[in-house]
């Protein structure tokens, strides 16, 4: 029997960082809008192995699609931080040269990204980029600066953007793999999930990410084919030494802006991607020879990383398009569908940008766009035990005496703040990393795994051995006639389990830290 068909103006099929900003630019119009996502939690899938860098706008001409979104997404970030309270900062970019003959490429961007109005774009010498990179190779001969380039927290940003979105009315489907569609009454598409559920849109934002190809053709669109990129990353321990203050670049290649040393919001280093071009879109696992390209990669812009400080590994997937650009536009074979397709770098930094864009191909194919009055777009975290000024926690204690059970120690994260995660709908353990960081330190899981799957029990009312790294199958634990016994997870999107001595069960191919 079918279930019952959810009615909406707009269905927006992905929910990365992407469709999440779609979604929350249509909640400010009367319109009912439903995000639909195939896996167990939002940005599950291209969107949570981001680098996390808000990119300066510098590296494409304006031609590009892409570009143009760049350099109107970047600006949007200092607002979206100060309404959605998302960890960000503008801590600036610098593009190494190493040899005197690189400065002429150096030099090519500072035109491109003085013609694309890239605010406060420098070249710098050797001389100056030391003193304001000290942490940089001795033998670098100059950089490129664009102090509007920045950082930021992929994960909290998408589950803010949904959150905003939901609290402004979206609806939020999770494991909705749209398997067909069919014409409906009135102008709508119907979009079938494999258990049954149904969804009739008039309008279908097709944001699928790695698999907008798969979907374009269940939506009787267009035929396009997208390929998976792959990027290997190694993450350095937050106590590691030397720590870089800016996003560092090396002189980019033909496929990629090449291999970086990336600070993160929240303290640690990022060294990657790497680019490799797989057939499999599965295919996450990290190898020893593409953590070796890394480790030495990197070090040729900081020549002080240490391998002992690396505490995790991952691989992520970017979709590419022969075209090299995005893809955004009206459907001619299906017009109720909108392509949001092919978005690699800079995606993350254009998603802003990508919100509004899509709401302009929408009016103008005849979706009507009614400002809403009562649109709320602010929205605070809850404290997070790490960031609360010493004054103030006798104070927090009292208010909620969880805050001071420590769950995780590396990252200070309390059981207050997992069951928050908890409540607003993470019932995974990438889940609960993701939101609250728990398990993303240095032991990588080791000590505050076992707490965290208590409290999952506990509060969905699940047997530890139901619950599951990230949906689908993903058990971590395995009931026995001794008992429950934890498992090692390994998925066809899990990194090759001991093919590297930093990849661990533990870790994944989404777990940036």
């Amino acid at each position: 029997m079918n279930a019952e068909i959810d009615r909406a103006d707009v269905a927006v099929i992905g929910a990365g960082v992407s469709g999440a900003c779609i979604a929350r630019t249509l909640a400010r119009y009367h319109l009912d809008v439903v995000l639909l996502e195939a896996k167990t939690d939002v940005g599950f899938g291209v969107s949570k192995a981001n680098s996390g860098i808000v990119h300066g706008g510098f590296h494409h001409d304006k031609r590009f699609l892409k570009s143009r979104l760049e350099l109107a997404g970047n600006p949007q970030f200092d607002a979206l931080k100060s309404e959605l309270d998302i960890p960000f900062e503008r801590n600036g970019i610098l593009v190494v040269a190493m040899r005197v003959e690189e400065m002429k490429y150096l030099e090519a961007l500072y035109r491109r990204g003085v013609a694309n109005a890239v605010p406060g774009i420098s070249m710098l010498s050797a001389d100056r980029l030391r003193r304001m990179e000290p942490t940089v190779h001795p033998d670098a001969v100059g950089a490129l600066h664009a102090p509007n380039g920045g950082i930021v927290e992929p994960y909290r940003l998408v589950f803010a953007l949904v959150e905003n979105a939901v609290a402004n009315g979206v609806q939020l489907r999770t494991e909705f793999a749209v398997s067909a569609s069919a014409p409906g009454r009135g102008e709508r598409t119907v979009l079938h999930a494999a258990d049954g559920r149904r969804v009739a849109a008039r309008w279908v934002v097709n944001a699928a990410g790695l698999h907008a190809d798969e979907v374009s053709t269940v939506l009787g669109a267009e035929s396009f084919s997208i390929s998976a990129r792959k990027g290997q990353y190694y993450i350095l321990d937050k106590n590691c030494a030397p720590k870089p203050t800016h996003v560092l670049f090396p002189v980019p290649t033909p496929i990629s802006k090449g291999m970086l040393v990336t600070p993160t919001v929240e303290g640690t280093v990022l060294l990657g991607p790497s680019a490799e071009d797989v057939g499999d879109k599965t295919d996450v696992a990290t190898t020893s020879r593409g953590l070796e390209h890394v480790l030495e990669s990197s070090r040729t812009l900081v020549p002080g990383i240490r391998e002992p400080d690396v505490i995790s590994a991952y691989a992520g997937l970017r979709p590419a398009l022969p075209s090299d650009d995005f893809l955004i536009e009206q459907s001619e074979r299906n017009p109720a569908v909108i392509h949001v397709a092919g978005i690699q770098s800079p995606g993350l930094t254009a998603a802003p940008a990508i919100g509004g864009y899509v709401a302009e191909i929408l009016e103008q194919a005849g979706c009507e766009l009614v400002p809403r009055t009562d649109f709320e777009p602010t929205q605070r975290r809850a404290p997070e035990l790490r960031n609360v000024p010493e004054q103030e926690l006798d104070a927090l204690l009292r208010r909620d005496p969880r805050y001071g059970e420590v769950v995780c120690r590396c990252e200070e994260v309390s059981e207050a703040e997992i069951s928050d995660a908890i409540d607003r709908g993470h019932t995974t353990l990438d889940g609960i990393k993701f939101y609250s960081r728990a398990g993303m330190g240095r032991c990588q899981g080791g000590f505050c795994t076992y707490r965290i799957l208590k409290l999952l029990s506990a509060r969905t009312g699940k047997t530890i051995h139901e619950l599951t790294k990230r949906g689908t199958e993903s058990y971590v634990c395995t009931d026995t006639m001794h008992g429950v016994h934890a498992v090692r997870v390994q998925e066809a999107d899990s990194p090759s389990a001991g093919d590297h001595p930093h990849t661990s069960a533990e870790g994944g191919p989404d777990d940036r830290a």
